[in-house]
């Protein structure tokens, strides 16, 4: 079944993007992009994910579906959509697409791929047609009404100024400095022979603390993913133009509930208890 497959490639995509920065390096004349932080268990251990809800709740869903939790991953989803993460809006709409850990709502999973769209990511937007191009009219009515609701708690209007508090409140957490500057801070990472040391400048890098260079490196990765050549079935082709959301704008909800996850160890991806 086609769109039975869709949400596995679109796991598969997620599963390489945390990859394919340092993987595909050599295999393309492209500018190089900015290393993955989330590559480097090193970072990771320094308290890097506490500070980025998006990365770290993304990377807890793909660990529940590897698993076959499908219930679960599609909470922690949830979760890291709330900041603003586009991939894991999209695993959200494939998985209500699909009934996958929840049961299947095409209405639902339309209002959520067109969220995950909000960019102009091109997979998403091929997702997003395909997907109302296989609604009914009545269907159609309903996701748009929907769609109202998600992007009020979801959209990037609501999402992005609640990612760049936790991003900057972290910052002058962890550095201790009200402004949040690295200067010539290093940090010390207890490991297996003792402490190891990370450079200020390379944790602190701009480009994953300010929130505006942030959203550049995620539209680095997302707007054209070079992860080689996945599969997807029949996508419809995407005009130059493609049509901005169908859902009416409403007002954002910067304050709204963030969705609650279960508890999981979370030391295998380098967050500490005490984070």
């Amino acid at each position: 079944m086609k769109t039975a497959r869709l949400a596995v490639h679109l796991l598969v995509v997620l599963c390489m993007s945390q990859l394919a920065p340092a993987a595909l390096a050599q295999k393309t004349a492209a500018p190089a992009r900015p290393p993955d932080p989330t590559t480097d268990p090193l970072i990771l251990s320094a308290g890097f994910l506490t500070a980025h809800p998006d990365l770290r709740y993304r990377l807890l869903g793909l660990e529940e579906m590897k698993q076959g939790k499908f219930e679960d991953a599609f909470r922690f989803f949830q979760r890291a959509a709330f900041y603003a993460d586009k991939p894991s809006q999209g695993m959200v709409a494939e998985m209500l697409w699909n009934g996958q850990g929840i049961e299947r709502n095409p209405s639902l999973a339309y209002a959520w791929m067109d969220l995950a769209a909000e960019r102009g990511y091109a997979g998403f937007l091929g997702l997003r047609e395909r997907y109302w191009n296989a609604l009914t009219v009545e269907q159609r009515t309903q996701a748009l009404a929907q769609g109202q609701e998600i992007y009020a708690r979801y959209g990037d209007a609501a999402a992005q100024p609640r990612l760049a508090t936790v991003l900057r409140r972290e910052r002058r957490r962890l550095t201790g400095s009200r402004t949040g500057f690295a200067g010539n801070v290093q940090i010390y990472v207890p490991g297996p022979s003792g402490f190891e040391q990370i450079d200020g400048t390379k944790f602190y890098d701009e480009r994953y603390w300010d929130p505006g260079q942030y959203q550049a490196w995620h539209d680095s990765i997302w707007m054209k993913p070079r992860v080689g050549r996945v599969s997807v079935g029949e996508l419809e082709q995407i005009q130059r133009e493609s049509p901005a959301s169908r859902v009416p704008a409403i007002a954002p909800r910067i304050d709204a509930k963030e969705p609650e996850t279960p508890l999981r160890d979370e030391s295998k991806l380098g967050i500490r208890k005490d984070d």
